[in-house]
């Protein structure tokens, strides 16, 4: 049986990913929809590429260049908020929740139907409503799946034992760029050395996350909504090589791991998978080339992003959402030269403590979630020049 797939954010290293295991097993797949951001020619090119029904673009301007790039292909095409939410909305089995940040709630959200998988990687669909987004696709019967890679490796760990008998999660990280800098070094770090992730190939912005481990403070949330543990439940352990990418602890002592590859296509064939595995194209796990494997406690001096975001997961409510929209300011601010690296933590720190009184409870609705998320930046950006004169 050939299962639909329609793939959200299928210009970005996840729909890059997911084209290549869906055309490493295409007689198992038909791909209903491709959304892209704004980049009409790359758009056309994957949606030739796989044989998609319906291609968007998110930014409305660029709906006549689609047309042109698809022409005398057969495929449908429009652009715009309305067109991507038609594509979230086509018939399919399966969809890739791959559009990165806030901007990637509402398609996700609209994803959710009755019996569909949602092969997540948006985690700001957590971070930011996920108590509405669990409960919602409760009632819906959709199924979520996890597609980041250390929580595709706990989902799977999960199936050694009962869920009653965890006692706890550990999500690993590779450090980033500056696991072995010292404080002073991190605070004169350019952009460019915060983007250059010593392992996995991801966009500036996830990439900056890595280098101050915000990256994990919110994977700590989203794992937060998927698995129902408590804040005390739920740690990050650095480990350099990204073989291990999580770890489930059990009552009477044993740990399940999660071992591969530092590969993305493995979590995204193991969220199209059903009635077998896929066999996407990735090299083998050799442990005796690699030849020992490393461990270490994350620092949350050096990288006070983390700590942030646990107090985020702890104080619940609209505190992730604040904290998220505060984040994305704040890197976008770093990315231009307008602060300097430590300066995210301060803006967020400052962002969250002006709005704690302002959003309390958390959203009950996407649509609660971006207005908490509007409100954040709003307080973030008017924050900016006292945060960039904290830089030394």
């Amino acid at each position: 049986m050939r299962r639909r797939i329609t793939i959200l954010g299928a210009t970005g290293s996840i729909g890059r990913s997911t084209a290549d295991v869906v055309l490493a097993d295409a007689g198992r797949f038909e791909v209903a929809a491709v959304v892209g951001g704004r980049d009409a020619r790359a758009l056309a090119g994957v949606a030739r590429r796989l044989g998609a029904r319906f291609a968007a673009l998110a930014h409305d301007g660029g709906g006549a260049e689609l047309r042109s790039e698809l022409s005398g292909s057969g495929i449908a095409c429009g652009a715009g908020a309305g067109a991507v939410l038609e594509a979230a909305a086509r018939d399919a089995d399966v969809v890739v929740a791959g559009i990165s940040g806030t901007a990637g709630l509402a398609p996700t959200y609209a994803a959710l139907k009755p019996g569909r998988r949602i092969a997540l990687a948006n985690k700001e669909s957590l971070v930011c409503a996920g108590q509405a987004f669990m409960a919602n696709a409760r009632r819906l019967g959709a199924e979520i799946l996890p597609v980041d890679s250390e929580h595709n490796a706990l989902y799977q760990a999960l199936g050694a034992g009962r869920a009653e008998d965890v006692v706890s999660m550990t999500l690993t990280a590779s450090g980033g760029p500056f696991r072995t800098w010292p404080r002073e070094k991190i605070a004169a770090a350019t952009p460019a050395q915060a983007a250059a992730h010593p392992v996995w190939s991801m966009g500036s912005k996830i990439n900056i996350d890595s280098a101050s481990l915000m990256n994990k403070g919110l994977e700590l949330i989203e794992a937060h909504h998927l698995f129902g543990l408590r804040a005390d439940q739920l740690d990050v352990l650095v480990h350099p090589q990204s073989i291990v990418h999580g770890l489930v602890h059990w009552r009477d002592g044993s740990v399940t791991a999660g071992l591969g590859v530092p590969d993305m296509k493995i979590p995204i064939a193991h969220s199209l998978s059903f009635e077998a595995r896929l066999t996407p194209p990735v090299r083998a796990l050799d442990l005796a080339a690699i030849g020992s494997l490393t461990f270490e406690p994350a620092d949350e001096e050096r990288f006070p992003c983390l700590a942030l975001a646990k107090q985020a997961l702890q104080e619940g409510g609209a505190a992730p959402t604040i904290l998220n929209g505060a984040n994305e300011v704040a890197v976008e601010a770093f990315m231009a030269g307008r602060i300097g690296f430590f300066d995210i933590a301060r803006l967020v720190e400052a962002t969250c403590d002006a709005s704690a009184a302002r959003h309390r409870d958390a959203p009950a609705t996407v649509e609660d979630a971006l207005e908490i998320d509007r409100d954040a930046r709003r307080i973030a950006r008017a924050r900016l020049p006292q945060a960039a004169s904290a830089s030394p």
